[in-house]
């Protein structure tokens, strides 16, 4: 590891015995050689200070009872939280410890609040192996558990995921290996399959009454909704097609389902612009016959392909019979509602701004979501009724506020918040005040927030022309007139939107924290918000010739250069890029089209040939029929150009990574060897893409500040 030792107001690194994995250099950098300038005066803020905090998830709120759960990850030991009425003061629910790489997930309240579920474990990949990142020699499981608000230690309920809980409470359902599994919630019986069904169950879904469940069937090109009925043990499913269903909801009164119907098509770009396509539907069915109707078709054109956003449904049956839903008609994903009995779907939610974590209130009448209306680069918390009106909102201001949930009797609303110098936490809004924060205690008192900077939102220019969104990170202090190295930060995704502050994913809340001990050792950052990325419309989501279908991000990979190269205070020679998963994908263009400007580069899990990503999550993709846009995906790639790929690289990743395959980077590794091109690697056996131990993080972090201290700061050096 690197270990910093402070002498008077700056620090130096000196490589202490370390893990790494085939580090090719190992260097005692002197402080009378530091090129960085010193930080302002005050303690710099350590990494392991800045990854201290816990990162809260999955808030959830009871349905009756008034409490809310969440799960915290403290420095890799994952805990179920919650809150209960009337105080909301923050407890630990389960006491896991160690930094043991499992994960807590999938958390659901009994209907009376007095329990709550939760998934213990992360899932399989494709050889049906379960992530055990920290070695264990005994093995790992994913399992669901259910723990007694009132305390004593929770019970596994069977080997699985995706706990549903029906509405008396008595009954649990889950998915283990494709397949529906039920199991009491009242007792130790163990679980039994509730159907053998073809394809794979996902999506659980009780009625209202308890007596049906519904559930999505993956079939890999088609998919239905099916319906299993508890007393006559039959299932039916509604309305089938050659089509792609999910995301069923119930009725009220549990006689009907409605559900989302998308179109079958073969021919759709990987990894790349899909603006339109054959519309998509809304579809209800009747649960016994399974007879079903289109109440409402999206417009051919703009809105016409399918956009979720981040909810537990992306329907939701409100009051009055309407249905509430989201969709891009005005090129921004906004929120509908529709009768259910069908017509005109009406706007809630117009203006130019993107709407996500949605959720609704206890009654039906009106939704909750975080959007970036009026605050572009960051989210705030509003409320619109079903039937329409004006948005309301809850919160505003310098902050980022997420994942809204109501209490059960309507009076409150849990939340997620994080701003520029603090990281992400639980909090609560009761009417019209402003949040309270629910476990504040759980933030360390050593965490180093005035030691923070606050990122400033800058708008510069691509290379050609479009105009992209960034947040600019600035050393504290230095001398005047100072010239500082610089490192650009592209995050993965790329569904994904930095903001002004810490962000509401794990992930790029770690990024974040990357970002600002960068700043601290005298790097100014820019962390780019590049186009196919969320946050500012369908047409830059979905922006023309992006990923496999050309690149067309390579322009802003050299805009945010050459933005950087602009700046006085910074030294021109002397710029890095850093990112990860699809960030990964743009370091690497950066090094291999643009070696003349970005002088190094931290590659964690990227994408090297989209080939390969293709072959991974492309049902079909067919070599024979698909030459020309192999071709074009190839190109698009930066093992296409490792003829001019000159700067050195850090190649990190995990060998267990499901999302993009790890011969991407043993391929790259092998073919910039054979062209002399400094790689180094760090490779964490075992480890998944978004790591699950918090060690890894840290090495990683580490890793990255090492190597760009050697080959921006002292590029010159001998080694």
């Amino acid at each position: 590891m690197v270990t910093m030792r402070a002498y008077g107001p700056c620090a130096f690194a000196t490589r202490a015995s370390s893990n790494f994995v085939n580090m090719r250099h190992s260097i005692t950098i002197a402080l009378i050689a530091l090129a960085l300038p010193c930080a302002a005066q005050g303690k710099q803020p350590t990494l392991e200070e800045l990854l201290s905090a816990p990162f809260p998830d999955g808030l959830v709120a009871a349905p009756s009872g008034g409490a809310i759960a969440w799960s915290f990850d403290e420095a890799g030991s994952r805990n179920v939280w919650v809150a209960r009425a009337p105080d909301y003061k923050g407890k630990r629910l389960t006491s896991y410890s160690g930094d043991d790489g499992q994960e807590i997930t999938g958390l659901v309240f009994t209907p009376d609040g007095g329990s709550i579920a939760f998934v213990r474990g992360g899932s399989a990949n494709g050889h049906g192996e379960i992530p055990n990142p920290a070695l264990d020699v005994e093995g790992v499981t994913e399992a669901v558990w259910i723990a007694s608000l009132g305390g004593g230690a929770p019970r596994k309920v069977g080997e699985g995921h995706s706990p549903a809980i029906a509405a008396a409470g008595d009954r649990i359902a889950f998915v283990k290996g494709g397949q529906i599994w039920s199991a009491s919630t009242r007792d130790t019986a163990a679980a039994t399959q509730l159907a053998h069904t073809r394809g794979g169950a996902s999506d659980l879904r009780w009625s209202p009454k308890g007596d049906k469940l519904a559930f999505t069937s993956d079939r890999g090109d088609h998919a239905f909704i099916a319906v299993y009925d508890v007393a006559t043990k039959t299932l039916r499913y509604m309305q089938p097609s050659v089509d792609v269903d999910g995301g069923a909801i119930w009725s009220p009164d549990g006689a009907r389902v409605a559900f989302i119907r998308i179109p079958t098509t073969s021919r759709r770009p990987s990894f790349g612009a899909i603006r339109t396509e054959e519309p998509w539907s809304i579809v209800i069915a009747d649960a016994s016959s399974g007879v079903g109707h289109e109440i409402w078709k999206a417009k051919a054109g703009v809105g016409s392909a399918f956009n979720p956003i981040v909810s537990d449904a992306q329907l939701m049956w409100g009051q009055g019979d309407r249905i509430v839903f989201p969709w891009e008609r005005e090129g921004w994903t906004h929120l509908y509602a529709v009768s259910a009995a069908g017509g005109e779907a009406t706007l809630l939610t117009p203006g130019d701004f993107e709407v996500e974590h949605v959720s609704f209130a206890p009654d039906r009448s009106s939704v909750l979501y975080a959007s970036n209306q009026g605050d572009i680069d960051r989210r705030h918390i509003w409320r619109v009724g079903v039937s329409g009106g004006k948005p309301v909102a809850i919160t505003s201001g310098a902050g980022i506020e997420w994942a809204p949930v109501p209490t059960s009797d309507g009076k409150g609303v849990a939340m997620l918040r994080s701003d520029a110098k603090m990281p992400a936490r639980p909090a609560m809004v009761v009417g019209s005040g402003t949040p309270r924060d629910l476990a504040a205690d759980a933030i360390p008192a050593s965490f180093p927030s005035s030691g923070l900077v606050t990122p400033q939102q800058v708008i510069f220019p691509a290379a050609d022309g479009m105009l992209l969104h960034g947040q600019l990170f600035l050393p504290p202090g230095g001398a005047k007139g100072a010239k500082h190295p610089a490192v650009v930060f592209f995050h993965g995704g790329s569904r994904r939107q930095m903001l002004l502050g810490w962000h509401y994913m794990y992930y790029y809340s770690n990024a974040y924290a990357m970002n600002q001990y960068l700043a601290s050792r005298g790097y100014v950052v820019l962390a780019v918000n590049y186009r196919s990325g969320i946050g500012y419309g369908l047409n830059f989501r979905e922006a023309l010739d992006y990923g496999a279908t050309g690149g067309s991000e390579y322009n802003d990979v050299q805009g945010s250069g050459l933005f950087l190269r602009a700046r006085a205070d910074v030294d021109s020679s002397r710029i890095g890029a850093w990112g990860g998963s699809y960030g990964g994908y743009l370091t690497a263009l950066a090094l291999a089209r643009s070696s003349d400007m970005f002088s190094a580069g931290v590659d964690m899990h990227g994408v090297h040939d989209w080939n390969l990503e293709s072959e991974t999550f492309v049902p079909g993709w067919r070599i024979l029929k698909d030459q020309e846009a192999r071709r074009t995906a190839f190109l698009s790639s930066p093992m296409a150009y490792e003829e001019t790929w000159r700067s050195p690289v850090l190649l990190i990743q995990g060998d267990d990574d499901r999302n993009v395959a790890f011969s991407q980077t043993v391929q790259l590794a092998e073919d910039l060897r054979k062209q002399g091109v400094d790689v180094e690697q760090l490779i964490f056996p075992d480890e998944v893409h978004d790591f699950l131990l918090h060690r890894n993080w840290l090495a990683a972090y580490t890793a990255s500040f090492d190597f760009f201290s050697r080959k921006l700061v002292h590029k010159n050096a001998a080694h």
